[in-house]
């Protein structure tokens, strides 16, 4: 095998300085360098040339590393060949031109990559905002008046960390995710204003009954009153809540002003019964423990302990006056309605179809990363490492939204 020829055996220098370069089978004049040896002149030269070569070695290391995109490097080869074809340096100029032919022929393949790997790209950020679009329509149908606010806070950031897409399909996606947003927005603030006026009103009806509770404090006509009282009772439930810290202040006078009456009551007719009379006393006394405990409670678990207690003390308690026995009996039975009523509620809230749509959503982020996961083997089995790279940042992806989709699906109750 031949040796390389150096770059001055592609030049010469005549007697009066001028140096040449050889292209093929002819040559031109590319300088003169007055004051300098034949040597020095061509070393000046072949510099030039060397320069040259190591600009295409650069771009020949920049495009096989896809450092810049095919269009950024087709211009780039363009401007080298130029600069080649028309150098004022002694060397194998050719060869360097051979050099840029040969990477212009990679650009095509790269081109087409690119082209795969933006369609793969763009496809998995639809499926994102599809996924982030199906779970702000939830929202919007749904009534999270509270962890709603900051769930579409979070899609909102990350729908704006993702790249676009073709204008269209970006459009008609976001255009869905924004009104959702939009009538998420319009239905919480109408449903706090609706709550706020019902408050209002809760506490007008409430001072209302405090009023009209606060004569019969001090009533000794204990059957008619009684009943007066637990009129008062249905009235104050059915008048729903008003503001927290009115809510307690109002029920703190209403209870003393009850606690008044029936203290008294139970006095009176433990005096005149006798033990029938101190049992009925005790059983009244325990079902008003057991309807101040209940009232307010949401907890089902809780409710249902406490009514399992109440029962278990309530049938250890002897005989009372047979006068007195449908009204206590009403007031059990209330008692069991209620805790039926606070089942029927938790049952609603569970908002099983609900948990249907946040189990589909896991179930499709699963699919997806099973099928990049296959791709994934597939790159690692033929030795495509881009590809193989490119599959396991979309698995991180997904997985990251998975992660999401399971949180959302385990706050619902089993």
């Amino acid at each position: 095998m031949s040796e390389p020829q150096a770059p001055a055996d592609f030049g010469r220098v005549d007697p009066d300085g001028t140096v040449y370069v050889k292209v093929g089978d002819t040559e031109r004049s590319v300088g003169q360098i007055p004051d300098s040896t034949p040597e020095e002149a061509m070393a000046f030269y072949v510099r030039r040339y060397e320069n040259l070569a190591a600009e295409v070695s650069l771009l020949e290391s920049r495009v096989a590393a896809q450092a810049m995109s095919p269009e950024e490097a087709r211009t780039a080869i363009k401007t080298a060949t130029t600069n080649v074809n028309e150098a004022n340096a002694v060397g194998d100029l050719p060869a360097l031109i051979a050099r840029l032919e040969k990477l212009s022929e990679a650009l095509p393949a790269q081109i087409e990559a690119r082209k795969a790997q933006r369609a793969e790209q763009n496809a998995a950020t639809i499926a994102a905002k599809e996924a982030m679009v199906t779970e702000a329509e939830t929202l919007a149908a749904g009534e999270d008046w509270r962890g709603g606010v900051d769930r579409f806070r979070t899609l909102l950031d990350e729908w704006k960390a993702l790249p676009r897409v073709d204008r269209a399909t970006d459009n008609d996606l976001w255009h869905r995710f924004s009104s959702a947003r939009t009538q998420y927005t319009r239905r919480r603030k109408a449903h706090f204003a609706e709550l706020n006026q019902r408050r209002d009103s809760a506490k007008a009806t409430k001072e209302a009954i405090i009023a009209e509770a606060e004569p019969l404090a001090e009533s000794t006509d204990w059957g008619p009153t009684s009943a007066a009282f637990r009129d008062l009772m249905q009235r104050w439930k059915a008048a729903g809540s008003a503001r927290r810290g009115d809510d307690d202040a109002l029920w703190a006078k209403f209870r003393a002003i009850q606690d008044q009456f029936f203290s008294a009551r139970s006095a009176a007719q433990n005096a005149v019964d006798g033990e029938q009379g101190e049992n009925l006393a005790a059983k009244q006394a325990l079902l008003d423990e057991v309807e101040r405990a209940l009232d307010g409670v949401t907890d089902v678990a809780e409710a249902k302990a406490t009514h399992r207690e109440f029962l278990a003390k309530f049938s250890e308690i002897g005989y009372v006056p047979r006068n007195s026995m449908r009204d206590l009996d009403a007031r059990v039975r209330a008692l069991g309605d209620k805790v039926s009523a606070l089942e029927a509620e938790e049952w609603r809230r569970t908002d099983p179809e609900a948990r249907q749509r946040a189990e589909a959503t896991v179930a499709m982020f699963e699919e997806q990363i099973a099928k990049l996961q296959a791709e994934l083997d597939a790159a690692e089995a033929k030795g495509n490492a881009r590809k193989a790279k490119d599959a396991k940042l979309s698995i991180q992806t997904y997985e990251s939204w998975l992660s999401q989709a399971k949180e959302t699906l385990s706050e619902f109750k089993r």
